[in-house]
């Protein structure tokens, strides 16, 4: 008899378990992968398996990027600095623009490519975009804002709590799921759909005056800014005079002398969408650019050797230059409506 019952016992919890679990799967959203494409000639990454992307998450990280909410004053967001028409950098001003009129000390870098890298910013102070989402949220001269007040914001939102259900299963908001919903959004930045690209895959060929700029690229810049993400993701010395903020970039990170002057090596994908340029948006064209590296690199003990004579080009080599600096150019990717602020 005691036998008997037992195994009632047991049918009961195994059929409990089992509806349970039914019902858990009929209440269960699923999640739709995002599509991410890597050409064949980018080289290639993990990433994207360590960190999925959900379309689900994608949409929510897109809303998130552009709600201005995330600034105390409710005048700024992600967004703002980080413009889509400029391959996600800022197009219309040298520095970057915060709450209460004010202004940081250098130009927002372009978002694009970011499984590629480990570290952020012109000083690589950031080891992961967490850690950036955090310095810009809790900057006084940025967002001026905190995670928590942020959170508070949009626990008001209809549409926030429900999304966040879908995407985490739950409506709680909080710190982690929000930068897991930007950095989904922003990961899915891939530029690609170029004109250097599609000769890579062999679907176009450069023109003479563009076959020319790739070969003096090779020769004269291709050592720091390699191809195909145009980056070594290095910090160099390129010989710029100290400027008014007595900004000594890698060193201020790390603290050695040997740093000093020393920027990340920006990507030169999109150039012609990113302007200003450099660290600080000093030079707004490219003859200014060719003008320093052929006779205003200043010397110094951090210099980079690889400038100690600066670039020599020649009128023709510099017109060659451009040319192919315009293949570099996605317009596919800034004008995507995909990466538009949501309506």
């Amino acid at each position: 008899m005691q036998t008997r019952k037992s195994i009632l016992l047991i049918i009961l919890f195994i059929t409990l378990g089992l509806w349970m679990i039914e019902g858990c799967r009929k209440n269960k959203v699923e999640l739709t992968a995002y599509p991410v494409q890597i050409p064949s000639h980018f080289p290639g990454t993990d990433y994207y398996q360590r960190y999925p992307i959900t379309k689900e998450g994608f949409e929510l990280g897109r809303k998130l990027f552009y709600d201005r909410r995330f600034s105390v004053d409710g005048s700024i967001s992600c967004g703002s600095c980080h413009q889509q028409v400029a391959a996600f950098g800022t197009f219309d001003h040298d520095l970057s623009h915060g709450v209460n009129g004010s202004h940081g000390i250098r130009n927002a870098m372009s978002l694009f490519n970011l499984a590629w890298r480990t570290s952020y910013g012109w000083d690589g102070k950031y080891t992961s975009l967490d850690a950036v989402y955090a310095a810009h949220i809790n900057s006084p001269i940025e967002f001026g804002e905190t995670i928590g007040g942020i959170i508070n914001k949009l626990k008001t939102d209809s549409y926030y709590p429900q999304q966040f259900k879908t995407v985490y299963g739950s409506t709680y908001i909080s710190e982690p799921r929000i930068f897991n919903a930007l950095t989904q959004f922003v990961s899915a930045f891939i530029s690609s759909a170029t004109k250097y690209d599609s000769v890579k895959q062999k679907l176009k060929t450069f023109t003479t005056s563009e076959q020319a700029g790739y070969t003096v690229f090779l020769n004269k810049c291709n050592s720091c800014h390699a191809e195909p993400l145009f980056t070594d993701f290095s910090y160099r010395n390129i010989g710029l005079p100290l400027n008014t903020f007595n900004d000594k970039g890698r060193m201020t990170i790390t603290g050695n002398k040997a740093d000093s002057l020393k920027f990340r090596v920006p990507s030169l994908r999109n150039i012609f969408k990113s302007y200003p340029f450099l660290h600080d948006g000093r030079f707004i064209g490219f003859e200014q650019i060719f003008d320093h590296y052929q006779s205003g690199v200043q010397q110094s003990a951090t210099l980079d050797p690889v400038l100690t004579n600066g670039i020599q080009l020649s009128a023709a080599e510099r017109t060659a230059l451009v040319d192919f600096f315009r293949t570099l150019t996605d317009n596919n990717f800034t004008s995507n409506s995909n990466f538009a602020a949501p309506q």
